[in-house]
């Protein structure tokens, strides 16, 4: 291991950043230094810009990666290298943004008489008509429903599904 490495991997360490935060960074790094053949220390914001250029173009990578690896030179450079100018170029993406694919009512439809089970069935409509993750339905219990303040109402009928 270069004493670079086990300097960043200090760092970080140092800095309370998690063991799989670190493995990614030093995964970035690595491939960052790969990529030209040459320590990090030896490279400068010019190289930075052309491995986002690389990532970008070439390897298309993610948003997450790319941002992943901007992150770690930016450690990098600002923190074990101390090379408060160089950090100045690295430019963070901007992140795409993205809607959430909405089904439609016909879709919906297939998708709820597919499921035969009453107790699957409901879960499953529940979460969708409360927009509820899978951890939250999982934690749900009688006392959350206010069965007081409802309103006997059937929206599921306009889907065609009677439970």
């Amino acid at each position: 291991m270069s004493s670079l490495r086990q300097r960043m991997i200090e760092d970080l360490r140092v800095r309370n950043y998690s063991q799989n935060t670190i493995n990614a960074y030093i995964r970035c790094v690595a491939s960052f230094a790969s990529h030209f053949g040459k320590s990090p220390d030896m490279l400068g914001s010019k190289h930075i810009r052309d491995y986002q250029l690389f990532l970008v173009k070439s390897k298309r990578a993610s948003w997450a990666l790319f941002n992943q690896t901007v992150c770690a030179l930016r450690f990098l450079y600002q923190v074990t290298l101390g090379r408060d100018g160089t950090v100045e170029h690295i430019a963070y993406p901007r992140r795409e943004k993205k809607l959430p694919v909405v089904l439609s009512v016909g879709e919906l439809r297939v998708f709820f008489r597919a499921v035969e089970n009453l107790k699957h069935r409901t879960v499953l409509m529940t979460m969708y008509a409360a927009g509820l993750r899978v951890s939250e339905a999982m934690n749900l219990c009688m006392t959350d429903i206010d069965s007081e303040r409802t309103e006997p109402v059937n929206d599921f009928e306009t889907l065609g599904i009677s439970i």
